[in-house]
């Protein structure tokens, strides 16, 4: 009863201050994603049975639910957006996953590049690309036996019609940047790129024409890249940031953006939209009070204390042995007053707030319409008074 009447309590805040989205600009029948830990559902720990334990998933699912967060995901409130279902991870076998209206892809700490034997995922966007073309092909195959599939699988048409999401890249910046200087990861980009280009034009060739690409977020604000790179002053921004992982950030984003307009103009009957994911976080950190958070850069669930609650020896959860002492990362008390959740991804109150500037259609380009009731304006929700 307790949860019923504080489901109907979210529900009935959500109405109050979340955009209506028109279904003619940001409805698609499927959706296709690809990433790496910002939209994995599962994947990781369904491929290679990644630990992704309690507290995870305490928020809103009451239990681990494969994502490395306290609740949902951008990806998930944006198929909330769509009326459609939470998306199923391929890898995941157990369960019965339905893939009716998409399927996804990504999985934590999945890079652009091709991985290699250090890489926590074997599963790089290339080869994410190339199940999605084995799943497309036994999809039809199986729908061309008879009708007892198209309940669990995606007709030939959503296929066709369907939005195809990416939010990756991060992990090649991140890594890079513990041997490579400012200057050498400005002549890397391209490298990176040049791999996003051939995926996704491999995804047009099957079909792919509703192309849907986040840019990457300000690495440089997350408590991991604060604790190793930003121990003198110098090295941070006026909001305590590492300037240097931030400019990498930037950079990738701008050609990244670039390469969007270019595949635009190569390809004009594909839709290409590109969203600045990086100037909603910022604008988040920077203006954390806002909306209801009272900590930006520490994590929630960490263990250190202030500033930043955050020890690279022992990861959200886990229980270790520090200096002759047993420890416990646990979770913050209201994780809603958080924007990082483990210090390295965020909150699920932070991930809300980001969808909801997605929807308001400010940060895509070209601009995604929406209808806007109730004088909606996104800057004045207090995030912490939805949970």
């Amino acid at each position: 009863m307790a949860h019923e009447l504080y489901t109907l309590q979210i529900l009935a805040l959500i109405f109050s201050f979340a955009p209506a989205v028109s279904p003619l600009s940001f409805s698609y029948p499927a959706v296709f994603n690809f990433g790496d830990s910002n939209s994995d559902t599962g994947g990781l720990v369904a491929g290679v049975a990644f630990p992704v334990g309690p507290p995870n998933g305490q928020t809103y699912f009451q239990e681990p639910a494969g994502r490395f967060c306290d609740g949902r995901l951008i990806i998930d409130f944006l198929m909330d957006a769509m009326d459609r279902p939470f998306l199923s991870p391929y890898l995941d076998s157990v369960g019965a996953p339905n893939f009716q209206t998409g399927c996804n892809f990504a999985t934590g700490g999945s890079t652009v590049l091709p991985a290699n034997a250090n890489s926590r995922s074997p599963f790089s966007f290339g080869i994410q690309v190339a199940q999605f073309i084995r799943f497309k092909a036994r999809v039809l195959e199986l729908l061309a036996k008879g009708e007892k599939f198209q309940k669990y699988l995606p007709p030939e048409n959503y296929i066709k019609q369907g939005l195809y999401m990416f939010d990756v890249g991060q992990n090649d910046l991140d890594g890079a940047l513990y041997s490579k200087s400012v200057d050498q990861m400005l002549a890397y980009i391209p490298k990176i790129l040049s791999e996003f280009e051939t995926g996704i034009q491999r995804l047009y060739n099957e079909g792919a024409r509703n192309f849907w690409i986040h840019s990457t977020g300000p690495l440089g604000c997350l408590p991991r890249i604060i604790a190793t790179f930003g121990k003198t002053a110098s090295k941070l921004d006026q909001i305590g940031c590492v300037n240097s992982h931030n400019r990498v950030a930037k950079a990738f984003n701008k050609q990244l953006h670039d390469l969007c307009t270019e595949f635009r103009a190569q390809f004009p009957d594909a839709s290409v939209t590109y969203v600045d994911i990086f100037s909603i976080k910022w604008n988040l950190i920077s203006n954390f009070s806002q909306y209801g958070f009272k900590q930006a850069l520490a994590a929630c669930c960490g263990y250190g204390g202030p500033p930043l609650n955050f020890d690279n020896r022992i990861a959200c959860g886990e229980t270790k042995n520090l200096n002759g002492s047993t420890v416990t990362a646990n979770p913050c008390s209201n994780t809603a007053e958080y924007v990082n959740w483990d210090g390295n991804h965020y909150t699920e109150a932070a991930n809300r707030y980001v969808s909801d500037q997605i929807l308001s259609g400010n940060y895509s380009d070209p601009p995604l319409t929406v209808n806007r009731p109730f004088n909606y304006k996104p800057k004045f929700i207090n995030y912490k008074m939805l949970y």
